[in-house]
């Protein structure tokens, strides 16, 4: 219920930031580096990892949507890119990092965290981005004295949707699972946290999934983070 709730772990994308106005030229980019600067390529490379080409529709849970950077090297790998998977992870985890720089919040975040640790909550993030990229979208918008907690797919709490970076926020913060909302835009953040035990699982719509896509594996589907407050009241 939502009164036991002492701890929130975010994701990142699609989250706390707007998955299309953040992403959406960055997967181009990287889709153009995958393909060494052959555009017809990038396309077929951006089309088999879960984006069209044209419109820039992300396929919910699809690679771009909720892979971590070896899993998108894999696809890109497999799909026809001419570099090797461990030299594809490096690049990426550079241009993500180097994404933060651009990303668009959903929110007011330092608005929105500075009220939410007010009612004594814990509050974390837990993305499939690489960790570097994570604590620059913290210092970019201020958040550094309000999250407990940070872990990216590089961090050592495994990947989603394994139960690992909810149990590792919960060492960090002295809570249990089911004191712990879990919110994420994808399905695999929703089963990172049923397969914690999460108290709740929340699910939002700034991202690549949908109501059709996203109401049966949450608890709350809601349009935006900030109609968290409303639910944890």
């Amino acid at each position: 219920m939502p009164g036991q709730i002492k701890g929130i772990l975010f994701d990142k994308d699609g989250t706390l930031l707007d998955y299309d106005a953040s992403w959406a030229p960055v997967n181009r980019q990287l889709a153009l580096m995958a393909a060494d600067g052959d555009a017809v390529l990038a396309e077929q490379l951006l089309s088999a990892c879960g984006m069209d080409p044209e419109s820039g529709y992300v396929v919910p849970d699809s690679l771009l949507a909720a892979g971590n950077a070896r899993e998108i090297a894999e696809g890109l790998a497999q799909a026809g890119s001419p570099f090797p998977v461990e030299h594809l992870t490096v690049e990426l985890d550079t241009i993500f990092a180097n994404a933060a720089a651009l990303s668009v919040p959903v929110t007011d975040l330092l608005a929105l965290f500075t009220r939410l640790k007010a009612c004594g909550l814990k509050l974390g993030i837990a993305s499939s981005d690489n960790e570097r990229s994570i604590r620059a979208i913290v210092s970019r918008f201020g958040l550094e004295g309000h999250v407990d907690y940070v872990a990216g797919y590089d961090t050592g709490f495994g990947c989603k949707p394994e139960p690992g970076m909810v149990h590792g926020f919960c060492d960090a913060t002295g809570l249990a699972p089911h004191e712990v909302a879990v919110v994420g835009d994808n399905n695999h953040d929703l089963m990172m946290g049923r397969n914690a035990g999460a108290g709740l699982a929340v699910a939002v719509l700034t991202g690549t999934g949908s109501r059709l896509t996203l109401e049966a594996g949450s608890d709350y589907c809601l349009n935006d983070i900030t109609e968290l407050e409303r639910i944890l009241a």
